[in-house]
């Protein structure tokens, strides 16, 4: 088997998913070719490859990404919210904590 990095496989991963499922998106910061592909490079290539549509770059704002990603779950995508660090993902606890983990048993679906 053949070494490589994170990012590598990060990178893998998602192109896999994608190519594997339409509705697999990417929600993130800077995370489109026009912007950087992600702090780290990992989605370099794939808005290119699957359009803006379902990759999308969004604002600074962490709890914004991340409940537009439990708003697509909720209406059948398979939504994949990029923060750029995990010190950034407090930010979204809220939507994580009280949305995510809540809502199917809240509302059944």
């Amino acid at each position: 088997m053949a070494e490589i990095t994170v990012r590598e496989a990060l990178h893998d991963a998602l192109l896999e998913e994608m190519e594997r499922d339409s509705n697999v998106c990417i929600l993130g910061e800077d995370i489109s070719d026009d912007a950087y592909g992600g702090t780290y490079s990992i989605t370099s290539g794939l808005s290119k490859r699957f359009g803006l549509d379902r990759v999308l770059d969004t604002p600074i704002a962490e709890a914004g990404i991340v409940g537009m990603a439990v708003g697509g779950a909720m209406g059948g995508l398979r939504p994949i919210a990029e923060l750029m660090t995990v010190n950034f993902s407090l930010l979204a606890l809220d939507q994580i904590v009280n949305h995510a983990a809540k809502i199917y048993g809240m509302f059944g679906g």
